[in-house]
């Protein structure tokens, strides 16, 4: 990821859905040396942020409703969260939970694209998202997982003006040259009940230590550690609820 700070249109948060808050505190603490402080006010439901020194990187939360997936969101910056859930609404895309203010910290909605990937907005205010990117242990990619390619990049260039830089095997989001994500087709590998999806990846120092330390602390492996021709090293992990995301050699993009 080469943008080091939210900036419009960009990727600026991740957060995990998990159904044992407590269970994930210890596994992304022994993973990546996350340090999880849960906020302590009742209306704050459990919301925890993960912190590596004083920078926030990520969030961890319990399920708030049966319906909710285990599993990891992206969000992404916008200047106005009630205008770029219109241009989603124009764009062919839905609204899943209109926009709503947290504390005074931002206003934030949920929203899916016309494939079917669920991601978030966040309109900042107190809180502009993550303190560090691309550094070990922080968000350093973010891919799209997707089954209508040309539906769903004619959305995001609509919605947020994304550059689109596409070979014969990948494609690469960015704005104004700085590419932070990419686009993967589902195809017959992926089975029928896995929807799309948005998947973040973590940048670690070493791909293969990571991996083994996801394993001895309970997670398991969907794609071993593996060298991307001309590209990174990646590995896709899943932690022991079921949360799927990947990890890449720091300063390593897609």
């Amino acid at each position: 990821m080469k943008l080091d700070k939210p900036v419009p249109g960009g990727p600026c948060w991740t957060e995990l859905g998990t159904s044992d808050l407590e269970a994930a505190k210890r596994y992304y603490a022994e993973v990546f040396g996350w340090r999880p402080e849960t906020d302590p006010r009742p209306e704050a439901g459990g919301y925890t942020l993960a912190h590596l020194g004083d920078a926030p990187v990520a969030a961890l939360t319990p399920l708030f409703q049966e319906s909710q997936p285990v599993a990891w969101n992206v969000s992404f910056a916008v200047p106005d969260t009630d205008a770029t859930v219109r241009a989603v609404r124009d764009a062919g895309g839905v609204v899943v939970l209109e926009p709503m203010d947290v504390f005074d910290l931002g206003r934030f909605a949920v929203v899916a694209d016309p494939g079917g990937a669920v991601f978030q907005l966040w309109q900042a205010r107190a809180f502009p998202g993550a303190g560090l990117f691309n550094a070990p242990g922080s968000l350093g990619w973010v891919e799209l997982m997707t089954r209508d390619p040309e539906a769903v990049t004619a959305f995001y260039t609509t919605v947020f003006g994304w550059s689109v830089n596409a070979s014969e095997f990948y494609t690469q989001w960015g704005i104004a040259g700085a590419d932070f994500g990419g686009m993967v087709e589902m195809g017959d590998k992926f089975p029928h009940e896995v929807p799309p999806h948005w998947l973040p990846y973590f940048a670690v120092e070493d791909v293969d230590a990571t991996a083994d330390a996801s394993t001895r602390a309970g997670g398991g492996e969907l794609m071993e550690p593996t060298s991307v021709p001309e590209g990174p090293r990646i590995a896709v992990l899943r932690d022991p609820q079921g949360a799927v995301f990947g990890i890449h050699r720091a300063g390593e993009e897609g």
